[in-house]
C-alpha cells in the first residue's frame, strides 16, 4: 500500500461529529484540526517555534506559489518544505487547483491541465495533474492533493458539471502519477477533491468516482467561494454518507467559526483558511466574546490583554493599548502578536470541539459558543447558527 505510513482512526463520535487521529511520517494529529496557511513556505510573520507554542499541529503550503518562487526543485535542494520552514510537524500542500478559480484572469483551462501566466513575471507556467504530483513530491508534504478545477459560486450547472468531469479525470491521472513517482512508499498520502458546487447530484457523482479510486483521504472543495452558510451546510449534509468512515475528510478553505462548527457536526476532520492570519495582520482579533478591531481608538489606554482567559504569548505579555500603538506606529510586531493570538484562538476552539465530542455534548456547546462568538452579529439580526 502506497500510503501505509499514513492513516486516519476515528476514536469517538457524537452524532456525525468525529474525534480522531491522523498518523503521518512527521507525527500524529488530533482531529478535528485547523491548519494555518503558509502560502510561500512561511505562515506570515510567525516562526515554527511560535506555531508550536500556539498549539498548531499541521500547516498548509501552496503548490502554485512555491513552484513559481523559489521553485519546487530549489525547495527540494534545500531539504524539502519541512526544512525550508524549519517545521518538523505534518504538512499538507494544495495542488494549485484553487488558482484555477482565484486567478481566473491569468489562466487557461483545458483537459490536459492549466496554463497560468505568472503573477510574478508574466511567464507562462503549465500545471498538469502529473506536474502537480511531481511538484508536491519535491516539496515533500505529508498529504498532497489532486489537481482539480474549482468553479466560482453562481456558475451554471453545465459549467460545474464540466468541472466535475474534468476533476475526476485529473484525479485518475494524479493517482497514476502518484503511484509511479512516489520514491518512499507511505511518506505522502494523496487526497481526492470533490467538486459539484451546490448541485447535489453532481456532488454525489464526484464523491462516488473518488471513492472508487480508494485514496487515503477525501476533500470537499468548491466551498467558501461565495455560496453562503446555508448552501454550505446543504452540501455538507450529504458528506457523511458519501465518503467512507475510515478515511479522513478535509473541507477546504473553511475558517469562519460558524462554518467550522457546522462542518464538524456533519463529520469533517480537517480545515484550512487564511482568516486567522490575514485578519491578524489587519488588527482584527478573534475572541470567545466577539472580534476586536484593535486599531480603534477605544483601545488606546486599555491595559487588558486581548482576552483575559487566553494563555497565548500575546495575551500573557501585551495589552490592547500596546498592540494598538504598534499598529499605529506600523511596527511589524503588531501583526505578529495578533496573528499569534488568533492562531491560539483557533487551536483552542478545535481542542474545545474535541473535548465536547468526547463528552457527547457538542451540539449544546456549539450553541453556547456561537452565542458569544457572534454576540454582536446576533444583536444586529445576522444568522449565527450551524444547524
Amino acid at each position: 500500500m502506497l500510503w501505509a505510513m499514513f492513516g486516519y482512526e476515528c476514536i469517538e463520535t457524537d452524532g456525525r461529529a468525529r474525534r480522531g487521529r491522523l498518523t503521518t511520517a512527521h507525527g500524529e494529529v488530533a482531529t478535528p484540526v485547523f491548519m494555518p496557511v503558509g502560502t510561500a513556505g512561511s505562515v506570515k510573520g510567525v516562526t515554527a517555534e511560535q506555531l508550536r507554542g500556539a498549539g498548531v499541529q499541521m500547516v498548509l503550503g501552496n503548490t502554485y506559489h512555491l513552484m513559481l518562487r523559489p521553485g519546487a526543485e530549489t525547495v527540494a535542494r534545500l531539504g524539502g518544505l519541512h526544512r525550508l520552514m524549519a517545521w518538523d510537524g505534518p504538512i499538507l500542500t494544495d495542488s494549485g487547483g484553487y488558482q484555477v478559480f482565484s486567478l481566473a484572469h491569468l489562466r487557461e483551462v483545458t483537459d490536459d491541465g492549466v496554463t497560468f501566466r505568472s503573477h510574478i513575471d508574466g511567464s507562462r507556467v503549465a500545471l498538469t495533474p502529473e506536474r502537480a504530483i511531481e511538484v508536491q513530491r519535491l516539496l515533500g508534504a505529508d498529504v498532497i492533493m489532486q489537481l482539480d478545477e474549482c468553479p466560482p459560486a453562481g456558475a451554471s450547472k453545465d459549467h460545474v458539471a464540466e468541472a466535475v468531469r474534468r476533476s475526476i479525470r485529473w484525479a485518475k491521472r494524479c493517482k497514476e502519477a502518484w503511484k509511479t513517482t512516489v520514491t518512499v512508499p507511505g511518506l505522502q498520502a494523496l487526497f481526492g477533491i470533490q467538486q459539484g458546487g451546490v448541485f447535489g447530484d453532481l456532488r454525489a457523482d464526484s464523491a462516488a468516482a473518488l471513492v472508487e479510486l480508494d485514496l487515503p483521504g477525501y476533500a470537499v472543495g468548491g466551498l467558501s467561494v461565495g455560496e453562503g452558510h446555508n448552501a454550505l451546510c446543504g452540501v455538507l449534509d450529504e458528506m457523511d454518507a458519501q465518503f467512507p468512515a475510515g478515511r479522513a475528510r478535509y473541507v477546504m478553505g473553511l475558517g469562519e467559526p460558524r462554518d467550522l462548527l457546522a462542518a464538524v457536526l456533519r463529520g469533517a476532520d480537517m480545515f484550512d483558511c487564511v482568516l486567522p492570519t490575514r485578519n491578524g495582520r489587519n488588527a482584527q482579533a478573534f475572541t470567545w466574546h466577539g472580534r476586536l478591531r484593535l486599531r480603534n481608538a477605544r483601545w488606546a489606554t486599555d491595559p487588558r490583554p486581548i482576552e483575559e482567559t487566553c494563555d497565548c504569548y500575546t495575551c500573557q505579555n501585551y495589552s490592547r493599548g500596546t498592540i494598538r500603538h504598534l499598529f499605529q506606529a506600523k511596527e511589524m510586531l503588531g501583526p505578529t502578536l495578533v496573528t499569534l493570538h488568533n492562531l491560539r484562538f483557533f487551536t483552542s476552539l478545535m481542542a474545545a470541539i474535541r473535548r465536547a465530542i468526547s463528552a457527547g455534548d457538542l451540539v449544546a456547546s456549539a450553541e453556547r459558543w456561537l452565542e458569544t462568538i457572534y454576540a454582536d452579529e446576533a444583536a444586529s439580526g445576522r444568522a449565527t447558527d450551524c444547524d
